[in-house]
């Protein structure tokens, strides 16, 4: 019987999604529960909470403390949520396995919707893309930041310090919070790239590893979640960049939408692109005829212009 370490942070909402991994390696490979360890790892986004990502090292933040727990193995695999994870990742560690998708959408709390804000009113986001979106549609609007997690983003809101704010929906869902906020359409509001997706990482090297964590891939997510990861690699895209993207699969097509937004929201391009599941060159496409239709606000956000 193996002795398996799923290395997560510790928010209540990454110890839910590894839990969520742990039971489906003992469902798949019949282990015993207790030959499957959770291993917490604080990273420095979870202990800098007053400051946007984006000014203190980017979305490694949540990542390079489990990057060196696989490294020193002290841990066999790492969980994260997929939105989370840097575009460029190290090359001796690989994305092994996707679990099954859930709701992709964002949430709004403190409103039925963003039309019934009010004048002015002031939303709570530390999302580059959520704060574009708001201001594009409502340039009225103020958005100061929230950090934390799902309960301390719920604080912020409940003492006033915004009228509203927006959350994943899937993390609400993990969290038991169904009844939290009203569901935004993708037409309304096209999410993060990856939103929704869990995904584990392990060692390259570490053939074991990769062939237990195959067997709980799910094969639409994982490749609707490289198709939009690919796309911002196109891009040029960072944690400062305001994109959005979707890929969904119907038969064997896959169709990507996307958009890129300036950073006030002043202006927005948006296409979709269709193509074989696993074909390299569509999102590659996409993102050219993207930043050819960008005006400048937009395309100097990406690819160094």
């Amino acid at each position: 019987m193996p002795r398996f370490r799923i290395g997560t942070r510790g928010s209540p909402l990454a110890l839910t999604q590894a839990n969520m991994v742990r039971d489906a390696l003992i469902a798949a490979h019949g282990w015993d529960r207790e030959t499957v360890e959770i291993v917490t790892v604080r990273t420095t986004g979870d202990r800098v909470q007053d400051r946007a990502l984006a000014e203190i090292g980017g979305k490694a933040l949540w990542t390079k403390e489990l990057d060196r727990a696989l490294s020193e193995n002290a841990i066999d695999c790492a969980v994260h949520s997929m939105k989370d994870v840097e575009t460029l990742r190290p090359a001796e560690i690989v994305i092994a396995a996707m679990l099954p998708r859930a709701d992709v959408r964002d949430r709004i709390i403190g409103a039925t919707s963003i039309e019934a804000l009010r004048a002015g009113a002031v939303v709570g986001t530390s999302s580059p893309r959520r704060a574009a979106q708001l201001k594009h549609r409502r340039p009225d609007l103020s958005i100061t930041l929230f950090r934390g997690n799902v309960d301390t983003r719920l604080a912020k809101l409940k003492a006033g310090e915004a009228d509203a704010t927006l959350l994943a929906s899937a993390g609400l869902a993990r969290l038991g919070r169904h009844d939290v906020g009203t569901p935004i359409p993708v037409e309304s509001m096209l999410p993060a790239p990856a939103q929704g997706a869990i995904g584990i990482e392990t060692r390259e090297d570490d053939s074991r590893a990769r062939k237990w964590l195959a067997a709980i891939d799910d094969p639409d997510t994982s490749a609707c979640v490289r198709c939009e990861r690919a796309l911002l690699a196109a891009l040029g895209a960072d944690c400062h960049s305001p994109v959005a993207a979707l890929a969904t699969i119907t038969g064997d097509l896959l169709t990507l939408s996307a958009e890129l937004l300036a950073l006030d929201g002043s202006a927005k391009v948006a296409d979709r692109a269709t193509g074989a599941i696993g074909d390299p060159a569509m999102p590659k496409r996409l993102a050219s005829d993207l930043l050819a239709a960008a005006p400048h606000a937009i395309a100097r956000l990406f690819t160094g212009r």
